[in-house]
């Protein structure tokens, strides 16, 4: 088991790693709007969720490993009315690799953020 850590994606803002490695799986933390600088991108649903998955991307590659490596994604939505312009941006990045996917409204993300994505990340 292994931490990764770059500086291409925001520090975490707590007691926790941007990802972890266990075997031939990584595992994300949630990403949120934050760019690299740790400053928040606090546009649209979006904006956001284009950071988010940048964010996301650049954990994954640091990882050794790209999106079409993701097996799973959890997306979190402060409105799940968001759902359609979020699915919009996802399958953008996704194109072609359509992983595993849940998606639920929670009450309150970390910085009033609109939407928070984690991954499972197959480095095979």
């Amino acid at each position: 088991m292994h931490v990764i850590q770059t500086v291409n994606a925001p520090a975490a803002i707590g007691p926790y790693s941007q990802g972890m490695v266990v075997g031939d799986l990584l595992f994300t933390s949630g990403q949120i709007a934050l760019r690299p600088d740790g400053s928040l991108n606090d546009g649209d649903i979006v904006v956001q969720t284009s950071q988010v998955l940048a964010n996301l991307k650049a954990v994954i590659e640091a990882a050794g490993a790209d999106m079409s490596k993701v097996v799973k994604t959890t997306v979190f939505l402060k409105n799940l009315d968001d759902f359609v312009s979020m699915n919009t941006v996802y399958g953008e990045v996704f194109a072609g690799h359509t992983p595993a996917r849940s998606t639920v409204q929670v009450a309150k993300l970390p910085r009033d953020v609109l939407v928070e994505i984690e991954a499972i990340v197959s480095l095979r």
